[in-house]
């Protein structure tokens, strides 16, 4: 078997749930219990790990478009005589369906027809904060909600045809959003299952993730995580070009796929791969230009719009510093602001402090006794700019799931995180009700909300230092029970080290079974 080819393993070499997880042996009482000692496995014909955690995926991805289903119903509105979106009653809050999919269709004006990053608009026209706009999204993200504007527009069209079901283009657009964001999740749950190696059925807990269920359609974020974790799994393929193309578009869709470069650069040098890195970093920066370039080109202002007004915004509602505001009283580094006036401080004490967290991961990485595998790594450093950010939306959660399966596979920690962090949705949806009986708004005060972030925050630390310990207590790391070493290292598996901080503690991973591999 050739090391770092996730699908080489044998049938017999998985991991089996339900000897190993005591969640999974509970779970499979009411079919049959445990899997028998003397079992034949891998020889069903249909029913392989890939087409279960693929079908729970669907059941998973299916409860997700129901969640938000009520914020796509419809009504004929009497008094004007039309088809209208049904949002009454703060409909989107107290359902607790919300999605920015639905009113991105014209907030982004893409409902009138135009080209993102050409098209501008005024918001707040005739007022002092008039200002001019344009699609605050990154590229592919933004291409891809016009392309879903204009197959919307397309349906409507063909749909004067009495076999071809209508409706308003707002409900069509969100459908055929919802549809290929699926697919972009099935992707990831795809490429973690491969990535997985002899525990493939830890990709069922991407699978059934709450975080799914809650926040696949909220906003477009599944197409990064499927980039980046077929990223990660053409890196573990030995395919250096193509995992730098596909982290270049996530890249392209949201940013956070560009920062798994760190982690292979620092695990690269300490094996002395870096050329292979360098082939990577090349090429997903060329392929993040490539995609870029040309809106860049052709509508300069149109194409820095996302940047500029990431830059102009505050601590979200979700981050840490909004919390300490909201309990303390503390007015932000920056004070009170005028309008569009940037939160200068805020800004650089949030990169400053992701920048430490990288240096002590850095740190971590090279000074463990055996190095860290590529998935562990990458989890501290999402998780790191996550905590440290000035804005958390809620899902951006989904970009840890595929990361912390792969890092930390303990399916209680894991499925208990994920619960809290699905549940914070419930008190941010009830703050934004709103509290005023008067008026008929029964909410929850913000307090809910800042406690439930906490909470979440609370548990994603405790992730990471388990993620550390176990950095440092190799004996521990499930993944490397039985002499492996790392199923996404791609050139990295089995490598000897070659630097480290600690000299004492450098020896190589090749061969070693988990329990040699502890100091």
């Amino acid at each position: 078997m050739a090391r770092g080819d996730t699908d080489s393993r044998s049938a017999t070499d998985r991991v089996v749930p339900t000897w190993t997880e005591p969640l999974a042996a509970g779970g499979s009482t009411p079919f049959g219990g445990r899997l028998g000692r003397h079992a034949v496995i891998g020889r069903h014909w249909f029913w392989t790990p890939l087409r279960v955690c693929l079908l729970l995926a669907v059941a998973t991805l299916a409860l997700g478009w129901f969640t938000k289903a009520a914020c796509a119903q419809q009504f004929f509105n009497e008094d004007s005589k039309v088809l209208e979106l049904d949002w009454r009653s703060n409909r989107p809050f107290a359902a607790m369906c919300y999605s920015d999919i639905v009113p991105l269709y014209s907030a982004e004006r893409l409902d009138k027809g135009g080209f993102p990053y050409r098209t501008l608009w005024i918001d707040d026209e005739g007022k002092p904060t008039a200002h001019v706009r344009y699609m605050e999204y990154p590229v592919l993200t933004g291409l891809f909600q016009w392309v879903n504007a204009k197959l919307a527009q397309g349906w409507v069209a063909l749909a004067d045809s009495p076999w071809v079901p209508n409706g308003l283009p707002v409900v069509i657009y969100f459908d055929i959003s919802a549809f290929w964001l699926a697919l972009a999740w099935l992707a990831t749950v795809w490429a973690v299952l491969k990535l997985a190696g002899r525990r493939p059925w830890d990709a069922a807990l991407v699978a059934v993730s709450p975080l799914v269920a809650v926040h696949a359609f909220t906003n477009f974020d599944t197409l990064a995580t499927a980039c980046a974790a077929a990223g990660l799994l053409a890196w573990a393929r030995r395919r250096p070009v193509l995992a730098g193309v596909l982290l270049g578009i996530g890249g392209a869709a949201k940013l956070y796929p560009l920062f798994l470069l760190g982690p292979l650069l620092v695990l690269c040098v300490r094996a002395r791969k870096v050329s292979v890195w360098q082939t990577t970093a090349l090429t997903a920066g060329f392929t993040w230009v490539a995609v870029n370039f040309p809106i860049w080109y052709a509508y300069r202002d149109g194409w820095w719009e996302f940047f500029r007004r990431n830059a102009l915004r505050g601590a979200d509602p979700d981050s840490i510093y909004n919390v300490i505001s909201q309990f303390t009283g503390w007015a932000g580094f920056d004070g009170p602001l005028g309008f569009q006036q940037s939160p200068s401080v805020l800004n650089a004490v949030s990169a400053l402090l992701f920048v430490a967290c990288c240096a002590g991961v850095t740190f971590i990485a090279l000074h463990a006794p055996v190095r860290p595998r590529i998935a562990s790594l990458s989890f501290l450093v999402v998780a790191a700019f996550l905590l440290t950010n000035k804005v958390w939306s809620p899902q951006y959660s989904l970009w840890l799931v595929p990361l912390a399966v792969l890092a930390v596979p303990r399916w209680k920690p894991l499925l208990a995180w994920m619960a809290i962090d699905a549940l914070v949705w419930v008190p941010r949806m009830m703050f934004y009700l709103g509290v005023d009986p008067n008026e008929g708004k029964k909410g929850l005060p913000v307090e809910w909300f800042m406690s439930a972030v906490v909470l979440r925050d609370l548990v994603v630390i405790g992730l990471c230092v388990l993620v550390v310990y176990e950095i440092y207590h190799p004996a521990r790391d499930l993944v490397r029970a039985g002499g492996v070493d790392d199923p996404a290292g791609g050139v990295l598996d089995g490598a000897p080290d070659r630097f480290t901080l600690n000299m004492t503690r450098r020896r190589s991973a090749v061969g070693q079974p988990a329990d040699e591999l502890q100091s």
